[in-house]
Order: structure tokens, then sequence, then C-alpha cells
């Protein structure tokens, strides 16, 4: 499972982590109606000490939030190093397996063969071993020295959203155009989802580092 010694979307257990958020969203709601309840019966002792239970609540899940979000450092992951994806129970592990560039019509392209692997010896002990898993959506974006961000304009072989069994994988190419001066190139792969920016150790929350794959040119 999950540990600090792979390179991941996650520094903190992926989990633990969605039972934090759940439990913290579960308790926000509950807080709520119970105010409203108290302020109906005119409780107003109660409702303070419920508004204090809340706000200390809150300060420690941010707390944790940020927290995990400075402790984090950027990455940045050679040919063949893999970025593991936490899917609860189980990880999805990406790699870059070949890069290569062209100059169609004068135009600077660059195609990325990107590997994506269900790795098997993560899953839990619980979990069948044929039974297949969906990825999450995925959002990938080539970063230039500069900051300047590009989107694939084409996709070819298996789409990422295709589902694996344990140990199955599959290849992925992405072509980019990029500015003849774009330097320094490095792929940024995420998971979407808006959830995420409320995930206790999840790249996706607020300063939290990114890891990235390097894509070596000419």
């Amino acid at each position: 499972m999950w540990h600090t010694g792979i390179a991941s979307n996650m520094n903190f257990p992926a989990p633990v982590a969605v039972l934090g958020l759940l439990a913290g969203v579960a308790g926000l709601g509950l807080s709520g109606l119970a105010a409203i309840a108290l302020l109906l019966l005119r409780k107003m002792q109660w409702l303070h000490w419920l508004c204090g239970l809340a706000g200390v609540g809150a300060v420690v899940y941010f707390g944790l939030l940020f927290g995990f979000s400075l402790a984090s450092h950027e990455t940045t992951l050679v040919a063949g190093q893999e970025k593991y994806f936490c899917e609860i129970d189980c990880h999805l592990a990406y790699s870059v397996s070949g890069v290569r560039e062209e100059l169609p019509d004068g135009r600077r392209q660059v195609r990325i063969k990107l590997r994506t692997r269900f790795d098997e010896t993560t899953i839990s002990p619980r979990r069948p071993k044929d039974a297949p898993l969906t990825p999450n959506g995925r959002e990938v974006r080539l970063i230039d020295g500069q900051g300047r961000s590009f989107a694939p304009v084409a996709t070819a072989g298996t789409p990422l959203t295709r589902g694996l069994i344990p140990g199955d994988s599959y290849e992925t190419e992405l072509t980019f155009q990029v500015p003849a001066d774009a330097k320094q190139l490095r792929l940024l792969l995420t998971d979407p989802s808006w959830d995420l920016h409320l995930l206790i150790g999840d790249e996706n929350s607020l300063a939290h580092r990114k890891t990235y794959f390097a894509v070596p040119t000419a």
C-alpha cells in the first residue's frame, strides 16, 4: 500500500484522507442542522458550544490540509520512474516510456508515450485479483521552463480512462504542439476532480507541490 518512499499524487495515506474528508463534510452538515434546531429552541448557550466545537474541528482539518501541503516537495521523475495515483485500496503507476520530436509543416510537435500500470502489489488483501479498476479522470499538461502550459492536441493508443485489472498495463501517445523556444519541458499528470482541493495530502490541494515527469528533447 501507500508509503512515503514512492513518488505519488499524495503525501498522506489516501484511505485516511478520504475518511477525514467524509467525516468533515458529515460533521459540518450535522452541525448545521443541530445549530438550526438549537436556534429554534432558543438554546443559545448550547449553540455557542456547538459553534465553538465546529470551529475547532475546522481549524484542525485545515491545519492538517495546509500542513501537509507545506511539507510537500516538488519532484521531477526521469524516464522509467513511476508516479503513483492512490485509488483508496489500490494504485495506478504512470511513467514516460518514450519521447520524440517532429516538425510537420514547420510546427514543433512533441510526442510522449505514457505508460499506465495497475500495480498488483499495492492492492488491498480483500480486493479480488480479477476485479477491474476504472481510473479517475486525468488531466495532462506539458509545462516549459517559462511556466507556459500546453494541452495535448491529439491522443493515440489506449485512452487513459480505460479500465485495468491488477498487473495490466497499456500505453497512450500524447501529442503536444509547442513553440520553438519551449525548453526544460516537463509533463504534469493530475486528477482534475474538484473535491481533491480539500483532500489532505493531495497534490491538487492549495500550495501543495507537484510531481512532474521530465521530457528530454533535443
